[in-house]
């Protein structure tokens, strides 16, 4: 029977934007705080150590833990008995890690030759090893708080490990120079799991009984989705290297660099909107991922959010973009205004195509998710290669933004063959508003300056606000859910 509820759907994602999206603000602040402070007192070096550490530990990270911070949640959400997936999580994570540590110790001496030519760093890795543990646990508490849409206590979690991680590791970098990266990274890490564990999630009294046997067996789903989500992120990650390398031999390291501050500008800090608003809607929508009908009016309330948000805050970022990019780099990076320009118009798609391919992670198929994510691995390579060679940096920005046309139109297809699901009328009109505003502002932008896109941010900025107000207090009518 059908049920008319009041729908508490646009606030319950504007206040996941606005809780992650302010720890996302504080974690990248923090960043910069702490590549500040060791670029001033540690110097050149101490930023390539951190840099070459970190980049170990996201790596074999990505490895050992085989994707359980995000197909884990699924299981939390869409499980009935909370308390024995919570345990079946935790023992994972737990075994995971303990892979990575012995793994990475005995392979030390082995990743300490390769990256730095010698052995003389394999007691760094030991300690690498300790760290990859306590990534694993703290992975799998993060799942487990997601799951249970405990956003709060995600939050806290979250923002006090970064804060207390750089507060105790600040003042071994002033004190003991180049010797403090790795006790620095140990603490950081200490810190952030400590905190984690702080918002755990009780299990209720008696604690359910599972053995080995059943723990292995009731993982099977989230680690098969898991090892999916790694061999996409491998795919993802060694495209991105590929292109960098091409990049790097066709043009120089400077444009290197020039590409990577646009590329962070659009995807990294633009995408804390994404980021943010993911924590809430994806456990929501695996929730309700057997009935389509309740999937279909989540993913179109969920992407008109996205749109409503993101219209103002493209106009904003076009008609600024000048003073950003000083502010955030300099005034050497004004050459990659066009590039943004007409890249941040790609991230209206990225939102319809982000929306749309949570619909795949819910559903747990990830041999579909696997083949989506190549797809555009290798889209986005061939678009970059080809429009660098004709455009230069302003063909990138254009290659960005075909390319997150070219993934919506993957996973809308996988939308709408594979799962018979569609976009309404309403929607239609809204994302095509959306593309013609953004398209208007980088027209504009190119002939007259910051004065159009600006005018334009004026009048986007109380229409995307009515709309929001309207959308909290509009009423949905779920159908009931379907047996399949």
């Amino acid at each position: 029977m059908a049920k008319l509820i009041n729908s508490n759907l646009t606030s319950s994602i504007l206040k996941a934007l606005g809780i992650f999206g302010g720890v996302q603000v504080v974690n990248i602040l923090c960043s910069i705080v702490r590549t500040k402070l060791i670029a001033i007192w540690i110097g050149s070096v101490g930023v390539g150590l951190f840099g070459i550490y970190n980049s170990a530990i996201e790596l074999l990270n990505s490895i050992f833990q085989l994707g359980i911070r995000n197909s884990a949640v699924r299981d939390i959400a869409n499980n009935g008995q909370a308390s024995h997936t919570i345990i079946v999580v935790r023992r994972w994570a737990i075994a995971l890690g303990l892979i990575g540590l012995f793994v990475t110790i005995i392979l030390s001496p082995a990743l300490s030759n390769f990256t730095f030519g010698d052995n003389k760093h394999t007691t760094s890795f030991f300690i690498i090893a300790i760290i990859i543990l306590l990534s694993s646990i703290q992975s799998g508490e993060l799942a487990i708080l997601q799951g249970l849409q405990q956003l709060r206590r995600l939050a806290r979690a979250s923002m006090w490990g970064i804060l207390v991680g750089v507060a105790l590791s600040a003042p071994m970098f002033f004190y003991w120079g180049i010797n403090s990266v790795l006790p620095a990274l140990i603490i950081y890490s200490l810190a952030t799991t400590i905190a984690t564990l702080s918002q755990r999630v009780n299990i209720d009294k008696p604690v359910p009984t599972i053995t080995i046997k059943e723990t292995i067996k009731k993982g099977q789903g989230f680690i098969t989705l898991g090892i999916y989500l790694t061999v996409s992120a491998i795919v993802t990650t060694l495209v991105a290297y590929l292109f960098m390398t091409y990049l790097n031999k066709t043009g120089d390291t400077n444009t290197v660099g020039l590409y990577q501050a646009g590329f962070t500008m659009v995807n990294k800090y633009v995408g804390l909107i994404f980021t943010a608003i993911a924590m809430e809607y994806y456990p929501r929508l695996s929730k309700v991922v057997t009935s389509p009908k309740r999937v279909s009016i989540f993913v179109s309330h969920e992407m008109a959010i996205a749109l409503w948000i993101l219209i103002p805050i493209i106009a904003i970022f076009i008609a600024s973009n000048e003073l950003l990019i000083t502010i955030l780099y300099s005034s050497d990076f004004l050459v990659i205004n066009s590039f943004i320009v007409w890249a941040i118009i790609g991230t209206i798609f990225r939102a319809i195509s982000w929306c749309i391919a949570f619909v795949i992670l819910a559903r747990g198929d990830g041999k579909i998710y696997l083949l989506t994510e190549s797809l555009s691995a290798i889209t986005s390579i061939t678009l970059n290669i080809i429009a660098y060679n004709y455009w230069g940096l302003t063909g990138l920005g254009l290659a960005y933004l075909l390319w997150y046309i070219a993934y919506t139109l993957i996973v809308a297809s996988v939308y709408k063959l594979k799962y018979h699901l569609s976009l309404g009328r309403k929607m239609h009109r809204l994302i095509l508003f959306a593309i013609v505003t953004a398209t208007a502002c980088a027209i504009g932008y190119s002939f007259t300056g910051w004065y159009i896109p600006a005018i334009i941010a004026l009048l986007t900025i109380p229409l995307s606000i009515s709309r929001l107000l309207r959308k909290r207090f509009d009423k949905i009518k779920p159908q009931a859910s379907s047996s399949h």
